[in-house]
């Protein structure tokens, strides 16, 4: 790229951003703070798939950003998804309302407004918020991602990995949290212990600690978003029938509570698609772009495992089609390997009040081309709705920084009122798909009636020793009792021969006669 100071900054970033590639446009160029209708900042759609990244302090304008992104992407036949943090972009489905500020600024960029909705989904994680409820089974979640959730360190990490394999090898579907739970308590038992032991064991204590976190996940209302009918990750890439892309809006109500849960579900999301989808290569257009927002949520306490999983995940997904932003406030809240693959950057104000905002402004500005800007101060001068944007062009290679006048979103820049969204997630024939919650057998029940099983063999086993113990007594006394029965016997026919008078007087005469010869007395 010739180097902008060398000739007029103006035409050289003119020239860097005129393609005949379709394309959306972003906003365009501000020369010293006033804006240049003619030079329009844009995208090439080819070069979506190359990722980038929406960065900027709080109040920025971030979400407008995101929000003029989608409504752009969804007019030229792409599907888009993104996190609706705050609940503002549910605006994108009612039409914009005009107002003189609105006006002069869209006047004043060559802006032709006019107020459009949008094709919108909405759906809830776990049917909790407002939505269509979006869930994943555990199983397809896996160990490493529901490690992230559950705050696990490397070595529980792996014992959790043993778990899922062996429920694999026993064909035992871990469909919910309740699953899971179950097999952790009787992989803890005596019978699952001896399970274990020609692939390893488990240590009670990780398997303490496992349970509390799952526990603890429930309590907070997390459990609803495991389960079936599991959602196809494939339902985000649908096109309304007039052949605008149907834009996904993820509502994640209580974000403080359960920031890991979000974050890391989105990460299930991206990964499911890039499991399905086919590779396409290099295409005209994606088949879906996505917004990550909050992206350094994902991040924070990651294991290397869960790193090495995203960054390879965001690298390969390009060629199925797919393009991802992550929506943060700098770009050292992305690793620098997931940080290396986004093409496209749009940075908004930033602020340099504290040491540590001084060192994020520095790493920020490095991660921009050679520009004619000072972009130190640029950053901390952008107004709301302004930023530094820098993207790939149809041929791969940088465009020229620029300082960027930012369009208006032609949708709502407010919530959608909630009796509005109602009857579009009513009206939504994804209700009948994922409405309401199936419970099937899994490794609740197998494992139930396996134990239940068990239970019963060895309750009948115990009771046959009991009635063997009962028979053998039985036996020994009518062993006892025999001989007494013969004395009995015995003792009766005497006393009915010597009670007999018969033996009474043979008695009396045999005395006699003894007693005449002991005393030798007796007639003669």
């Amino acid at each position: 790229m010739t180097d902008a100071a060398s000739g007029n900054p103006v035409e050289t970033i003119t020239k860097g951003y005129t393609f005949e590639e379709a394309a959306i446009e972003l906003g365009v160029l501000a020369d010293d703070g006033i804006p240049v209708p003619d030079a329009k900042i844009r995208i090439p759609l080819s070069m979506l798939n190359r990722h980038g990244l929406v960065a900027g302090a709080t109040g920025t304008g971030k979400t407008k950003t995101l929000q003029l992104m989608a409504e752009q992407i969804s007019n030229a036949g792409v599907p888009v998804f993104a996190a609706d943090i705050k609940g503002d972009l549910s605006g994108l489905a009612s039409a914009g309302q005009s107002s003189d500020k609105l006006l002069f600024r869209t006047q004043a960029i060559g802006q032709e407004w006019v107020g459009a909705a949008n094709p919108v989904e909405f759906y809830a994680l776990g049917g909790q918020g407002q939505g269509v409820p979006l869930r994943a089974t555990v199983n397809s979640f896996g160990p490493i991602l529901l490690s992230k959730v559950l705050g696990l360190n490397d070595t529980q990490e792996s014992s959790l990995g043993l778990v899922f394999h062996y429920a694999d090898t026993k064909g035992l579907g871990l469909l919910d949290l309740e699953d899971l739970q179950t097999l952790l308590t009787w992989l803890t038992s005596d019978e699952g212990k001896a399970e274990l032991k020609g692939i390893g064991g488990l240590s009670a204590a990780t398997v303490g600690v496992i349970l509390r976190e799952i526990i603890t996940l429930s309590s907070q209302g997390a459990d609803t978003s495991f389960g079936e009918p599991e959602f196809d990750s494939n339902d985000l890439l649908r096109v309304a029938p007039d052949g605008r892309g149907v834009i996904s809006l993820l509502e994640l109500p209580n974000l403080v509570d359960r920031p890991a849960l979000f974050s890391t579900f989105l990460m299930w999301l991206l990964a499911d698609l890039f499991h399905d989808l086919p590779e396409v290569g290099d295409v005209d257009k994606p088949k879906l772009v996505f917004f990550f927002d909050e992206a350094h949520l994902l991040f924070d306490g990651a294991s290397d495992a869960f790193l090495d999983a995203i960054a390879q995940t965001v690298r390969l997904i390009r060629s199925k089609g797919v393009g991802v932003f992550f929506v943060t406030q700098t770009p050292k809240d992305v690793p620098e390997e997931v940080l290396a693959q986004l093409g496209s950057r749009v940075q908004h104000q930033l602020r340099a009040h504290t040491p540590n905002d001084a060192k994020a402004l520095k790493q920020t500005v490095a991660t921009f081309p050679n520009s004619h800007y000072d972009l130190a101060e640029t950053l901390q001068q952008l107004g709301i709705g302004e930023a530094i944007v820098t993207v790939m062009d149809p041929d791969g290679a940088p465009t020229p920084v620029a300082w960027t006048r930012m369009r208006a979103p032609q949708s709502l820049m407010a919530p959608t009122p909630a009796d509005q969204v109602t009857a579009a997630i009513a009206s939504s024939p994804l209700q009948t798909k994922y409405g309401t919650a199936v419970n099937r057998e899994s490794a609740t029940e197998i494992l139930s009636a396996k134990i239940t099983a068990a239970s019963d063999a060895a309750a009948a086993e115990a009771a046959a020793k009991e009635q063997a113990k009962l028979d053998k007594a039985q036996a020994a006394a009518e062993r006892a009792a025999a001989p007494r029965g013969r004395a009995r016997e015995e003792k009766g026919i005497v006393e009915q021969v010597v009670g007999s008078s018969v033996f009474k007087q043979f008695a009396r005469s045999a005395g006699r006669e003894i007693v005449r010869g002991l005393f030798k007395t007796g007639r003669r």
